[in-house]
């Protein structure tokens, strides 16, 4: 066991001191990295997955599935919503802190050694996923289920090689990655390698014109959602969803989702496929009570998540238009509330006028806030834009994230029909996190 002084507070102090967190476009020290720690991502195949929403679902739900088949995975995804610990999960959980303290202990002399032959230190993002493919091959893992940070080309993570790649749907999201659906999806086909089978959601069309082009180029193989698979049959239930799947191998019938959303049934059809293609590439249907034990033990905190009753207040990430907008079709299907209000709180480089433009039909009232990230939008700025939009009658500030989800909860109940009443938090998966431990306490 380690001390106290070798513990869990020393690894994320240090971590820390590697912010703040960009991306560099180039692998040379990733690579120099994993050289010397002997390639521990070769240890283990890999499922590989990028897009711009849905990817952390995807692979939250593709650990499930393998779990139920009795194959120990290993994943790794970003951001986390309470503790770093988060992103690096064994057998579904998150890496116990003596664990993940032993991955960083195992990895920091090394990263040390590349921070003096680089021009640039190893980054936050990339000591993470060193440490990462460091715990799985000392787990040892049967498979790792891998989420890019951002884009793909030169994202830390693709030092590996993926036999399975996941292109989860593709909108425009970081600055960094492009501005047009096309632009994106060329950073992002670069996790596709020769021979692998990749697993498309469906696409903008210029963004699919871009991926099956990466894949005819290196002789990939292609599975197309809407063609060779998809979501057949789709109903609301008590908790959730039940979902019919057409996948490479056959027809999945009656599974049972505990995730609200349309989006998410076609998370799971991904998901799906990506196990089937990892198990055997789909030539048979896999055993129908694995798949749904699976998807019956699926989960994805900060995703739709209810996490208080009456009233009501849901957790959702969403950080663009495309996730606001999936939001707010999940709200309007499935959620019957008479008065709903927002909390919102979001980065300084997202589109705020669109989200809240997205979000103000589905509102009564929204709460403006701000994170305690160094990145957020100052809540003055956020309150002047969403009085822009919804006018300055529907708009509440409160600086501090606590008096922010007071106040929605007063505005939630200013009626006193607590039974349809409701406060969703939402704007940013950093924004969801902190509300998360404030509301789990």
């Amino acid at each position: 066991m380690l001390s106290d002084d070798g513990g869990l507070a020393r690894v994320e102090k240090a971590l820390a001191g590697r912010f703040p967190h960009r991306m560099l476009p180039d692998l040379d020290r990733m690579r120099d990295l994993v050289d010397l720690l002997g390639q521990p991502q070769r240890a283990y195949p890999s499922i590989h997955l990028t897009g711009t929403n849905g990817k952390t679902s995807t692979a939250r739900m593709a650990d499930s599935l393998l779990r139920a088949f009795g194959i120990r995975p290993g994943r790794y995804t970003s951001p986390h919503l309470e503790s770093v610990t988060e992103r690096i999960s064994l057998d579904g959980r998150p890496a116990v802190p003596e664990v993940f303290t032993r991955a960083y202990d195992d990895v920091i002399a090394y990263a040390e050694l590349v921070d003096g032959r680089h021009p640039e230190r190893v980054t936050f993002f990339e000591l993470l996923t060193a440490m990462a493919f460091s715990a799985f091959a000392d787990a040892p893992v049967d498979v790792a289920v891998v989420e890019v940070g951002m884009g793909g080309t030169w994202d830390a993570t693709n030092v590996i090689d993926a036999g399975v790649a996941v292109v989860t749907p593709i909108s425009i999201d970081h600055p960094e990655l492009g501005d047009t659906p096309e632009a994106v999806a060329a950073e992002k086909a670069g996790i596709i390698h020769p021979g692998a089978l990749v697993v498309l959601a469906q696409q903008p069309l210029p963004a699919a014109e871009v991926l099956l082009r990466r894949c005819a180029e290196v002789g990939a193989t292609v599975a197309r959602e809407g063609l060779e698979f998809g979501v057949l049959g789709r109903t609301i239930a008590v908790g959730g969803q039940a979902i019919t799947i057409r996948g490479l191998g056959g027809v999945y019938e009656d599974l049972f989702l505990p995730l609200h959303g349309q989006h998410q049934a076609h998370n799971a059809a991904c998901a799906l496929v990506a196990v089937e293609s990892f198990l055997g590439g789909g030539r048979e249907p896999l055993d129908i009570d694995a798949v749904r034990a699976g998807f019956a033990q699926a989960d994805s905190p900060g995703r739709l998540e209810v996490v208080r009753r009456s009233p009501t207040v849901l957790l959702d990430g969403a950080h663009n238009l495309a996730g606001a907008r999936a939001l707010v079709q999940a709200l309007d299907e499935e959620f019957g509330f008479d008065r709903l209000v927002g909390v919102v709180g979001m980065l300084a480089d997202k589109d705020a006028a669109g989200i809240l433009a997205a979000l103000e039909p589905v509102l009564h009232d929204v709460v403006v806030t701000q994170s305690g990230s160094p990145r957020a939008m100052p809540v003055d700025d956020l309150a002047a834009v969403a009085v822009d939009v919804f006018g300055p009658d529907r708009v509440e500030v409160a600086v501090r994230l606590d008096d922010a989800l007071d106040a929605g909860v007063r505005l939630a109940e200013r009626d006193g029909d607590l039974g349809g009443a409701g406060v969703v938090v939402t704007g940013s998966l950093v924004t969801v996190g902190e509300a998360r431990h404030l509301l789990r306490r």
